[in-house]
């Protein structure tokens, strides 16, 4: 889970963070001056830093999973927060989780995102710290789950998660944004990371399937 490339989807979410930074900074009164971003983290395979600014959600905001090509973000809400700025800590993830709930609207039964909300906790966890890998062998197969893992449990924290469907019914991505201290002890937040899943139906029984990357 460490070695692919960035999903378009990251992209998606990075860009419309990005869009609206102009936009606030062209509302900033004269001679103020942005707050400098935190240092980021040598790049990490299944993440991407996300700047400290306001995100709006996109016009027209296409289900999650529709090309990158379709989403084009909008001036600001009047009274919308903005994303607190890196390193303000568990005060500022409660601004990140509704700026992503703003960002894509719910578009899933309750039970099956509250399903692949625990489910997608659980396997970035186990991606980033090594933690429970052996719970998802078809994720992390037997030449995996010894890999050394890429950051300390310690300083580990999911600052935000929302469940989307990705592009029809069956399918699934589980977008999460999350802090963590690497090996070097460097810490940085703002971190993103997609987990894809499949519904599947056996004995009339459906549950959904983590997809592993290829």
């Amino acid at each position: 889970m460490t070695t692919t490339p960035r999903s378009p989807r990251l992209l998606v979410l990075s860009t419309a963070l990005l869009a609206v930074i102009g936009v606030a900074l062209l509302g900033m009164p004269h001679g103020q001056q942005p707050p400098a971003p935190a240092a980021s983290l040598p790049s990490h395979a299944t993440t991407n830093p996300s700047p400290a600014a306001p995100i709006t959600p996109t016009t027209d905001a296409p289900a999650v999973g529709t090309p990158a090509s379709t989403s084009a973000a909008s001036t600001p809400a009047a009274g919308q927060s903005a994303l607190p700025p890196h390193g303000e800590g568990t005060a500022g993830d409660a601004a990140i989780q509704k700026a992503l709930e703003a960002a894509w609207p719910p578009d899933l039964p309750s039970g099956d995102a509250r399903e692949l909300l625990t489910a997608g906790r659980e396997l970035l966890r186990a991606d980033a710290t090594a933690i429970g890998r052996a719970h998802w062998p078809a994720v992390f197969r037997a030449s995996r789950q010894g890999l050394a893992p890429a950051f300390a449990t310690a300083r580990f924290r999911i600052q935000a998660a929302i469940a989307r469907r990705d592009g029809s019914p069956d399918k699934a991505v589980v977008h999460l944004v999350w802090a963590g201290t690497d090996r070097g002890g460097t810490f940085t937040d703002g971190r993103i990371t997609d987990c894809h899943f499949t519904r599947t139906t056996k004995k009339g029984a459906s549950t959904w399937t983590p997809q592993p990357r290829t």
